[in-house]
């Protein structure tokens, strides 16, 4: 396996910079990973390939404003503090621009003093833990002044209005700073006419960090490192899917970060006993590549990849990467638009 097996070429133009003001009226490319038939149509149309039994499993968790713009205490340059996960007692694992001139000890104030922050360590991966400070409500005034975490292709400021779009509508579990995009295209109305088709709708959650815009960049991919991201399944929920695959249903994932938990989750000890089944969560740094054998996924909701990521590492061992590459190809010649809020991808 080589990582310039994993590389395309997509003209800008075609990394979408806005959503469609309709969720579901984005395109949707259907490859049958069985025979490698593409049908192209809208999302929409996903009903006319769900059956009554299968159950969709959704990712819940909430993007936050994870970016916040703020000024050096003593020099008033203007500093970027980009949250990733809290660490205990008002300190957060965290990114910082410009790292090199912020050492530890260096303080920076944010919304006219109503919040500070010291740079207290450096990180293992190159990040910083942050001590913030603020007589408020830390995720409320976060909320108030955080930007959206706009994935780095976007190539524009985030507005007001990404703050409900860079979501899904069932979102619910804040801590995510990236979205699961895959779950874009989904409209109340459209899952409220899935669940009365007899589909389940099964939620569980992980948080996506921005490790899943960083590229694979060594020559043996199976070298690639994934950044932890934690997740969180109900016995409820797993019981749900277990009872499907009895049944004859299908697991349709939601996207990437549902086929990681899913794959995850099925190598506990002993999951597949309905007797054991338990609350799981913890953190999970999975990389799947080819080949893999996919034990809980049998089909999968996705959107279109960038070169060289896990995400295309993924997709490619869930059909193989040359139905995937030629689904990218007829993908570009027929203008669909790429990556988080383009357009979506059935495999079936």
């Amino acid at each position: 396996m080589k990582l310039s097996e994993y590389d395309y070429y997509l003209p800008e133009n075609y990394i979408a910079q806005y959503p469609l003001e309709k969720r579901d009226h984005s395109k949707l490319l259907v490859l049958n990973r069985k025979n490698g038939e593409i049908q192209h149509r809208h999302f929409y149309d996903i009903t006319e390939y769900l059956n009554p039994g299968d159950c969709l499993v959704i990712n819940e968790t909430r993007v936050f404003p994870a970016r916040l713009i703020g000024n050096e205490e003593k020099s008033s340059d203007e500093v970027e503090i980009f949250l990733l996960r809290p660490v205990g007692n008002q300190h957060w694992e965290a990114l910082v621009k410009p790292g090199k001139k912020l050492p530890v000890g260096s303080r920076v104030t944010f919304a006219e003093g109503r919040l500070t922050a010291e740079i207290k360590e450096r990180t293992k991966v190159g990040g910083r833990v942050v001590k913030f400070e603020c007589r408020e409500d830390f995720g409320r005034l976060v909320e108030e002044i955080g930007i959206v975490p706009l994935p780095p292709y976007v190539k524009r400021p985030a507005k007001q209005k990404d703050k409900k779009t860079y979501q899904t509508v069932y979102a619910k579990v804040k801590g995510g700073v990236a979205a699961p995009t895959a779950g874009f295209h989904f409209t109340e109305e459209l899952l409220e006419g899935i669940k009365d088709m007899g589909v389940q709708i099964v939620p569980i959650v992980l948080h996506p960090s921005v490790g899943t815009f960083r590229p694979v960049t060594v020559s043996d991919p199976r070298k690639h490192k994934m950044e932890p991201e934690y997740y969180q399944a109900s016995a409820e929920c797993l019981k749900k899917i277990l009872e499907t695959r009895k049944r004859g249903g299908r697991v349709i994932a939601v996207g990437t970060t549902v086929v990681r938990v899913l794959e995850s989750i099925s190598e506990e000890e002993d999951f597949f006993k309905e007797e054991n089944l338990k609350d799981l969560s913890g953190w999970t740094n999975k990389f799947i590549y080819t080949p893999y054998d996919f034990k809980l996924t049998d089909a999968l909701l996705t959107n279109f990849h960038l070169p060289k990521s896990t995400l295309l590492f993924l997709v490619s061992a869930f059909a193989s990467r040359k139905m995937i590459f030629s689904a990218y190809r007829e993908a570009i010649e027929r203008k669909y638009r790429f990556y988080s809020y383009g357009d979506a991808m059935f495999i079936i």
